[in-house]
């Protein structure tokens, strides 16, 4: 919240300057994604993510130390938001690793959704306050909240327990363990169309996250507290979806769910950048519900699927890869929508946008999915390698 509206407000960057910032939250998964998946499964987790927060702090908190001493620049914001992405590159594969470990299979979604459910709480509350603080602070000082949530971060990663594995006694070629969970992932007949279509998804959201503070501020001429508000809708839609993610599984089965969520994420994103005046408002705010509550219930499925079907050792691989490809289209999403947003209109990108999001639905249907009824379905073909099967067995997702 505080980040885009500080070159907004406090260095006044043009639409494409923010696209860049965008971007560059997102790009070490193009960078490092790959090798993450590697890195996780040798490093102490624990560890390894409580070094990310203490990365991001010390990255925020620079921001207004720099603003007080009048040197800030969209540079340095650039650089802020590499760092950040890189620690969150790290922080994030790990996260997704570590539930499997404590979870029965059975357990799993229900898990995801209530770690879905939590994320949405911050979405939630996070924008509203954020945009409040930065109305009666500026939005340079809020980052110093942001800083210590990291730190407080940190501290709580601290009661955990370390991760207990038994290494061996000679790893294989870092390129050889990339290679083999990339190969699970785009040959598996089901993973592979999952994950091309969390690409659609992540795309349509870089560009959403390029331009929501530039279109609400500088098209609809809404105030820092008004914008902390309607951005929360995102959080209200994450907390529905992750609410309702197991009852529509257990009706329609976990595949027509998936299928589903992508038309309902679609229409969402259509709805957005409609409208005039207190119209404009309404239209974001429903569009935004309904958008992330698409996503969420989309990516509480897949996540799930994959922890399951996937092999243990595997399973920070196959989440680095999938998370390259996926979350890699964010800093691209963001700096299309920054481009064509300074020659045309934030209203009119969003608009342009909706095409990236009905790929979503389209390529599941376009996959052995649409004949499944859950995804777990198409797990009894596969053999003990974890290899895709030669052809499909009962129904999937």
């Amino acid at each position: 919240m505080a980040l885009p509206l500080t070159a907004l407000t406090a260095l006044d960057a043009s639409a494409f300057e923010m696209g860049i910032i965008v971007a560059a939250s997102y790009v070490a998964w193009l960078v490092i994604g790959l090798p993450a998946g590697v890195m996780v499964q040798r490093l102490p987790m624990r560890q390894a993510q409580i070094g990310a927060d203490l990365a991001r702090a010390a990255a925020v908190i620079s921001i207004p130390l720099t603003w007080w001493w009048g040197c800030l620049t969209v540079t340095q914001l650039v650089i802020v938001a590499l760092v950040i992405s890189f620690a969150n590159v790290i922080f994030d594969v790990a996260n997704a690793t570590f539930l499997p470990s404590i979870v029965s299979k059975e357990q799993l979604q229900s898990r995801n959704s209530l770690i879905s459910g939590t994320h949405a709480a911050t979405q939630l509350g996070g924008p509203s306050v954020g945009g409040l603080i930065v109305q009666v602070l500026g939005a340079v000082p809020t980052l110093i909240v942001d800083a210590a949530s990291y730190l407080v971060s940190a501290l709580l990663l601290r009661t955990l327990p370390e991760r207990r594995t038994e290494a061996p006694d000679r790893w294989p070629p870092v390129r050889a363990m990339i290679r083999e969970g990339w190969r699970f992932v785009v040959h598996h007949p089901v993973m592979g169309p999952c994950m091309w279509a969390a690409t659609a998804a992540n795309a349509v959201c870089g560009a959403q996250h390029a331009l929501y503070a530039l279109y609400l501020v500088r098209e609809l001429h809404a105030e820092p507290g008004l914008v902390g508000l309607l951005l929360a809708a995102d959080g209200v839609g994450a907390l529905i979806g992750a609410a309702l993610t197991n009852r529509i599984t257990a009706r329609l089965g976990t595949a027509r769910a998936l299928i589903v969520a992508g038309f309902v994420a679609v229409a969402g994103a259509l709805i957005v950048p409609l409208g005039t005046g207190w119209q404009a408002f309404v239209a974001f705010t429903v569009g935004n519900v309904v958008f992330s509550a698409g996503v969420v219930v989309l990516s509480v499925v897949t996540r799930t699927y994959r922890q399951i079907a996937s092999p243990p050792q595997l399973l920070p691989r196959v989440v680095a890869t999938v998370r390259f490809v996926s979350w890699g289209a964010i800093p691209v999403g963001g700096l299309v929508a920054g481009a064509i947003a300074g020659v045309l209109s934030g209203r009119v990108t969003l608009l342009i946008f909706v095409v990236a999001a009905a790929c979503m639905p389209l390529i599941l249907l376009a996959s052995p999915i649409r004949h499944l009824r859950n995804l777990t379905d198409y797990q009894q073909g596969e053999d003990s390698t974890g290899s895709p099967p030669e052809r499909m067995v009962g129904v999937r997702h």
